[in-house]
C-alpha cells in the first residue's frame, strides 16, 4: 500500500503557524502599550504554569492573599482593592467558598457587610501558591541587575498610580 505524499507547501504552512511568521512591525514594537502587554503576557503564562496543578488564577490567587493579610475583611474592600466589580468579586467569593478556601460571615456590626476568612485548607493552598510565585518572580528578577529592577518597579509604580 502506498503512503500517501505530504504537500511541501502544507508543512511549510504548519511550520509557520508554529514559528510565527516574519512580520515587519514598523512602530508597533516601539509602543509602550504593546511592549507592557506582550511582558505581562509572558509573565502571566509563567505564572499559569507554574500553578497550573494548584487551579488558581491570579484573581482568586490575590484574593486568598488579601484575606490571609487582612482577616475579615469585606467583600467590598477586596473588590476595590483589586479593581474588580461586586458581581465578579461575588462570584469569585463563590468559587473560593465551594472549594472550601474561604468562608464567609456576617458581620456582628453591620449586618449588611459580608467577612472573609481563609479555612485551613485556604491557607495551605495559599502557601503553596505564595511558594510557586516566589520561584516564577525569581525567574524573571534574574532578568535584571539590580539597579534596572529597581527603575522598572519605580516606573511601573507610576503606573499604579494612575489608578
Amino acid at each position: 500500500m502506498k503512503m500517501p505524499r505530504r504537500s511541501k507547501v502544507k508543512s511549510e504552512r504548519a511550520e509557520e503557524v508554529l514559528q510565527g511568521p516574519e512580520l515587519m512591525f514598523e512602530e508597533l514594537d516601539g509602543l509602550l502599550g504593546y511592549r507592557l502587554r506582550r511582558a505581562q503576557g509572558a509573565m502571566h503564562r509563567d505564572y499559569m504554569a507554574a500553578v497550573a496543578e494548584l487551579s488558581l488564577t491570579q484573581k482568586q490567587t490575590a484574593t486568598l492573599w488579601l484575606i490571609s493579610a487582612n482577616p475579615g475583611v469585606s467583600q467590598v474592600s477586596v473588590a476595590a482593592a483589586l479593581g474588580m466589580d461586586r458581581a465578579t468579586m461575588m462570584a469569585l467569593t463563590d468559587r473560593l467558598e465551594a472549594r472550601g478556601l474561604l468562608a464567609r460571615k456576617r458581620s456582628t456590626i453591620d449586618r449588611r457587610r459580608q467577612e472573609l476568612y481563609l479555612t485551613a485548607a485556604g491557607t495551605k493552598l495559599l502557601g503553596k501558591v505564595k511558594e510557586r510565585i516566589r520561584e516564577h518572580e525569581e525567574r524573571f528578577r534574574r532578568l535584571f541587575g539590580p539597579a534596572e529592577l529597581k527603575a522598572l518597579l519605580a516606573a511601573l509604580e507610576k503606573f499604579r498610580a494612575l489608578g
